[in-house]
């Protein structure tokens, strides 16, 4: 089957939404390769953000959507999402960045596995959250969310190492 951006070109529309998600997972993981954790941990913006933190963001978005929303499960997040909502985003001195790469990967896993069991109709199951939303938007939104963050990252990296050919295969 041919692919492009990870994706196949002719699949079903669940199969083609996992495959850009996935393409653009993989993206934000290789734009953190090689680089030292200083680098990872600097920040060369006003608003202070990180590759590293755009990382443990995203791992906390893909929870909430694909786990809590989704697969209707608890998660007890390890700060206090209302009291500090930018807590997803501030690497803390005594995070590294593996663990911060497994706790992508392993969102990730949970998402694929919530998305695997659910159909693009099916209704958001949290009682939290409005009726209104379906697994179809969460996908699509998380495209969105993941894609814009690599965007974000893309050019942080740029600005440590001058490299810019990550994430078209």
């Amino acid at each position: 089957m041919e692919k492009r951006y990870g994706a196949p070109i002719a699949g079903g529309e669940k199969e083609v939404l996992a495959g850009f998600l996935d393409h653009y997972r993989a993206t934000m993981l290789e734009l953190c390769e090689g680089m030292s954790e200083k680098d990872l941990r600097r920040s060369l913006v006003p608003s202070g953000t990180t590759l590293l933190g755009i990382v443990k963001h995203l791992a906390y978005v893909e929870i909430g959507w694909f786990h809590e929303n989704v697969a209707n499960k608890r998660y007890e997040y390890p700060f206090d999402v209302d009291a500090d909502p930018e807590a997803d985003f501030r690497i803390e001195d005594d995070e590294t960045p593996e663990e911060i790469f497994e706790l992508y990967r392993s969102a990730c896993e949970l998402s694929r596995a919530a998305l695997a069991a659910a159909s693009l109709d099916d209704p958001i199951l949290n009682p939290e959250r409005s009726r209104d939303y379906n697994v179809r938007w969460v996908v699509v939104h998380m495209i969105e969310e993941t894609a814009r963050h690599a965007g974000h990252a893309d050019i942080i990296r740029e600005q440590l190492d001058g490299r810019t050919e990550i994430g078209y295969r």
